[in-house]
């Protein structure tokens, strides 16, 4: 079984993805490529397509509930790192049901992380299995 964010999607199109100019390609090595990226305010940029009526992140490549991929996942800004899948670490997230829901979508529940229980687990380290996006560097911190 994937991670379930692997056949989702719908969080990137509901959001509108605003970050600190600072997490900028432009400005900090490895940032958020500067071509996908509109000026938002002074201190703000967004994701392109995601200040806009319907919100589709550029960065998405996807077809909502069946497949799901950003395609700068290492390099995408704070503000998406911080958005968790319902129940990835022990809770439920309003924002992930919401996306979820808003695309006709079930709400993610503790069942479908059953795949990190420990039969499917050798070492403590549950994402391991070729299963989970791929771990991002540190985020840009602004000086």
């Amino acid at each position: 079984m994937p991670h379930p964010c692997l056949t989702c999607g719908a969080c990137c199109t509901q959001y509108r993805v605003a970050f600190h100019w600072m997490e900028s390609d432009e400005v900090t090595e490895g940032g958020v490529p500067h071509q996908l990226t509109e000026r938002l305010d002074a201190h703000r940029l967004c994701m392109r397509g995601t200040y806009s009526d319907p919100i589709r992140c550029v960065a998405l490549d996807s077809e909502i509930g069946v497949y799901s991929r950003c395609t700068i996942h290492p390099n995408r800004p704070s503000v998406c790192r911080e958005v968790d899948a319902s129940w990835e670490y022990g809770k439920a997230s309003s924002q992930c049901d919401r996306a979820r829901i808003a695309h006709g979508m079930q709400p993610l529940t503790l069942a479908d992380w059953r795949w990190r229980d420990e039969a499917d687990n050798d070492d403590d380290h549950p994402d391991d299995n070729g299963n989970s996006p791929s771990s991002p560097p540190n985020t840009p911190v602004a000086a």
